[in-house]
């Protein structure tokens, strides 16, 4: 019984790990009939800090014509579900007869093999909210070849200060937990943390209590670069942190520098496991 009970809680704890969403997405949206279009692409550029999610969406015949889109959502690891909500119309190139829609969706994700999908339902009303676009459903699947060029909005903070490799970390598993404490005194020292240049933790204190991200890695993305970034020197300067990395059977300890002119880098570089 105990045995079972154990196997219970570790699926329950993979089940609720949260997955890394950051990235772009791309497949097929569907629609009922009534639409300008019965079928046509979709691509998501997808950021995600804890379970807060921004990014740009574009829906598109072809990219020369296509509408484009800023949206919001959450993620609830618990439940696997996404919500997402279209917020603003950014540009359209549409047939004169077709009518630009804000769409909402309901997504869930899904793993088989080395293939991540999320797939769900949408609706969604015309631009300037006058009547509802006929619903449908959607499946898209991570990509490393957009159709459309993703957008760096990176902060000076980022882009401005030398990231500084503190260490280069070879792991053979998929997903890695990252742990940021205080280091020492807790003195009001802010963070943000980026995964590939993408914002997964924002102005965020630490404390004597973890700030929790995970980062992916697999043979289809072999390397992930973790940038923390210190927001402000704290009361004793400099911003500095104790990360604790868990990646499998494996842990590490770091203590990482940022100020002004610098952040702290670790790379993690995937390794095939070795087979006896």
């Amino acid at each position: 019984m105990r045995s079972l009970t154990l196997t219970i809680g570790l699926l329950f704890f993979s089940f609720c790990e949260a997955q890394d969403l950051n990235g772009i997405w791309k497949g097929r949206l569907v629609q009922e009939p009534g639409g300008c279009f019965p079928v046509y692409n979709i691509e998501m550029h997808i950021r995600i800090a804890a379970t807060s999610i921004s990014g740009t969406s574009y829906h598109y015949a072809d990219t020369s014509n296509f509408v484009k889109e800023e949206f919001r959502g959450t993620y609830d690891p618990v439940k696997n579900e996404i919500l997402i909500n279209e917020t603003n119309m950014i540009s359209f190139h549409v047939p004169g007869d077709c009518v630009p829609c804000i769409k909402s969706y309901t997504l869930t994700y899904h793993k088989g093999g080395n293939e991540e999908q999320l797939r769900g339902n949408w609706t969604g009303v015309t631009m300037g909210n006058k009547t509802a676009c006929p619903p449908g459903t959607l499946v898209l699947t991570r990509t490393t070849q957009p159709d459309f060029k993703p957008e760096a909005k990176l902060p000076p903070t980022l882009t401005q200060r030398k990231n500084e490799l503190v260490k280069e970390i070879k792991v053979d598993t998929g997903n890695i937990r990252l742990d940021f404490y205080d280091n020492g005194v807790v003195d009001g020292d802010t963070i943000s943390v980026y995964v590939n240049n993408m914002p997964v933790v924002t102005n965020r204190m630490l404390t004597t209590k973890p700030i929790t991200t995970y980062v992916r890695i697999d043979l289809f993305r072999k390397e992930q670069e973790v940038i923390m970034v210190g927001e402000n020197l704290g009361s004793i300067p400099p911003n500095t942190a104790l990360m604790i990395i868990t990646a499998g059977e494996k842990r590490y300890q770091l203590y990482l520098v940022s100020d002004e002119k610098k952040n702290a880098m670790v790379r993690f570089i995937y390794e095939k496991p070795h087979t006896p």
